[in-house]
């Protein structure tokens, strides 16, 4: 449930934020200032994140963002060089030349509304130049095949950071349909001279550049960013004037859209997805200028995520199996796809530039990847596929605290499920242990063995089992999986993760009387929906948490998501959405939830964990409302993001100590395997 900048729903005030819950200054003074909880975190390791990887063109060196610089280093090994920039601003944003001598970033100019940077540098780090200062949000920034231009997105005069996740600016005064598009803009290197290209009335979300340099194929829509992503288009845009034909209606979602090295096909991704940045699908090529698309991967039992032409006639891409990470290729001409590699560690590309655009003298294809685990931090990799050095050393000698990650499967009927179960940091023999259910955001997404000090680390170190399942609606086991909750939430998908639930708890030491769940966003949602068909859990956290699907349709910057997922909007058949609405159902909850959400989040209004909070106290159920002040719908302040997950693990402590520990009986363990929804009154 993603978004960017369209309107905004009218929010409370601070002080609403201050009676609900929390003020900066109250942040602390509601809680002990010791607890088990804050012991955890405060033994929790702490690791460089990396930022975006970009492999030059020709495979020999690599680019990544930490501690907000830019560091380039060589893939051999030979040389390493950090870039920074006067002022020492944060950096991101990093592409290569089509010759791999120079790179080109964006630097952010700290202030009330966003500015940014246009810079680009030698191969080595120097020859620094600044191109443009520009007052408004730029991203992705692409040399012209030639080297003489570049062209960068950008949103003239935003207020607020351009994304999916970030607070969305509050209503004031007459509300009326003003729109900041995400246009394409080029840079002449020659005299720095810049100028807008694309129409004034698209919002362009992705774009590449033609071999010839006179064209771009991009993902764009009418209108505002948020909600339109879900029905952008495939256009093929003149460089010049920015005339737009379009290429490809798409029946779903689109995204990764990359032209191939003849220029006569465009490649994408079209899936059933939940959020902007989180891919999946099936691979379809399309003429550049126009004409009937071709499915290369149909019925493929994976979700591909990422992909690059390597040839004219082949395509490499990553993609999710079964909660795993995997790259294959496809020749175009017979469309045979071939795995190249699978692993249960999260290998990914991140960004455009993970893939060499020739073959080295050894006859291979390098690639660069971001790779981590849920015992190994992450680290840049770099090679063939499959076969990739370890690139960076930032989090070496970095250990876990947590236990054991183990990739686990169950049937519910005749489906086959996957999740990822953590142990307990300690497990002693005869003991039974609590089980925290994670449920990811989405629902398109998944589950991985990723690095994980705020999550199932930190549950596993309280002493909990934590399970991440894949149900029913997650990438990993191809487009039809990822389809089944159409028009299903809370009914299949749930089901799933009940089923994995019983099925732990009979191959693992778990006391069925504590057992916990939450989420965040789909994950909220779902935890909210759990405690009106179930009372076997003793303690739910809902973050960012959908509860009435009526008012939030209203009220959210996002809501053509909706229309693959039901099939309509809530106007036209209420009927679908009210089955799955968990308020219908609210009088049957039992169990104590604690409710966290950011007072400026566009893609689950704050006012629906409101809604929530404000049913369970009218019927004593015991709850807490959690609201941060200037969040979005990612909780992103490091003292916010720390407070969310204290509570949260003190909440689970609290309730699972009062909690009678009792096995489940067989029927409660016959409910979770089937449970039944109730009808809408």
């Amino acid at each position: 449930m993603n978004s960017r900048l369209s309107r905004r729903l009218v929010s409370f005030s601070s002080i609403w934020a201050c009676v609900f819950a929390i003020c900066p200054s109250l942040l602390s003074q509601d809680k002990p200032a010791s607890s088990h909880a804050v012991d955890v975190l405060n033994s929790m390791p702490h690791t460089k994140r990396i930022g975006q990887v970009a492999l030059s063109p020709d495979g020999t060196l690599v680019a990544y963002f930490a501690d907000r610089k830019l560091t380039i280093t060589a893939v051999d090994g030979d040389s390493s060089h950090v870039v920074s920039v006067e002022g020492n601003l944060p950096l991101r944003d990093a592409a290569w030349s089509a010759d791999s001598k120079q790179i080109v970033f964006v630097a952010d100019v700290d202030g009330e509304s966003p500015a940014a940077q246009v810079w680009t540098a030698a191969s080595d780090g120097s020859a620094l130049v600044k191109h443009a200062a520009l007052k408004g949000y730029v991203e992705m920034p692409r040399f012209s095949p030639d080297g003489s231009k570049l062209a960068i997105l950008f949103i003239e005069g935003i207020p607020r950071i351009a994304g999916p996740l970030q607070p969305m600016t509050p209503l004031a005064g007459v509300v009326n349909d003003q729109v900041y598009e995400q246009r394409i803009a080029t840079i002449d290197l020659g005299n720095d001279h810049w100028s807008q290209v694309s129409a004034p009335d698209m919002y362009v979300y992705e774009y590449e550049w033609t071999p010839d340099g006179k064209a771009w194929a991009a993902i764009a829509a009418h209108g505002a960013g948020d909600a339109n992503w879900y029905i952008a288009r495939l256009y093929r845009i003149n460089a010049e004037n920015g005339e737009m034909r379009e290429i490809y209606k798409p029946k779903l979602q689109i995204a990764g859209a990359r032209v191939s090295p003849d220029g006569k096909s465009v490649a994408f991704i079209e899936g059933l997805m939940s959020d902007e940045g989180s891919t999946g699908g099936e691979i379809f090529v399309v003429p550049i200028n126009g004409g009937t698309r071709s499915d290369l991967t149909p019925n493929i039992s994976s979700s591909p995520s990422a992909l690059a032409w390597t040839a004219s006639d082949r395509i490499v891409f990553a993609e999710n199996v079964d909660g795993s990470s995997g790259f294959g290729s496809i020749d175009t001409a017979s469309r045979k796809v071939e795995t190249l590699w699978t692993g249960d560690d999260a290998a990914l590309p991140y960004g455009s530039f993970w893939i060499s655009n020739g073959v080295s003298s050894g006859g291979t294809t390098v690639t660069a990847i971001s790779r981590q685990s849920a015992s190994t931090p992450s680290e840049i990799w770099a090679g063939a596929i499959g076969k990739w050095n370890q690139i960076t050393h930032l989090n070496e000698g970095i250990k876990p605290t947590w236990g054991e990650m183990r990739k686990v499967h169950w049937m519910n009927r005749s489906e086959r499920i996957q999740g990822w179960l953590m142990m307990p940091k300690e497990v002693v023999p005869g003991r039974k242990y609590p089980l925290i259910v994670n449920v990811h955001g989405g629902p398109s997404a998944a589950c991985m063995s990723r690095w994980d000090e705020r999550g199932m680390g930190s549950e596993s170190v309280m002493g909990y089992f934590a399970l991440c399942p894949n149900p029913r609606g997650s990438y990993g086991q191809g487009e039809k999986f990822t389809q089944a909750n159409v028009k299903d939430f809370g009914g299949g998908d749930f089901r799933d993760i009940m089923a994995g639930v019983d099925a732990i708890s009979k191959e693992y030491p778990i006391d069925t009387g504590r057992l916990g769940i939450r989420g965040h966003s789909y994950g909220g949602y779902m935890t909210m929906w759990a405690e009106t068909q179930t009372t076997r859990f003793a303690a739910a956290v809902a973050g960012a948490g959908l509860s009435d699907w009526l008012s939030y349709y209203g009220l959210n910057d996002i809501d053509q998501w909706m229309i693959p997922f039901f099939g309509a909007s809530v106007y036209d058949d209420p009927a679908v959405y009210a089955k799955s609405d968990p308020m219908h159902f609210v009088k049957a909850v039992k169990t104590p939830t604690l409710i966290l959400v950011g007072d400026r989040d566009g893609e689950v209004p704050m006012e629906q964990s409101v809604e929530w909070w404000h049913a369970l106290e009218a019927l004593r159920v015991p709850t807490t409302l959690v609201v941060y002040p200037n969040e979005g719908h990612a909780i992103m302040k490091p003292a916010d993001s720390r407070d969310y997950t204290q509570r949260s693990l003190e909440w689970f402590e609290e309730w699972f100590a009062k909690a009678p520990g009792a096995p489940a009986t067989a029927s409660s363990a016959a409910e979770s395997s089937a449970p039944q929804r109730q009808t809408v009154p």
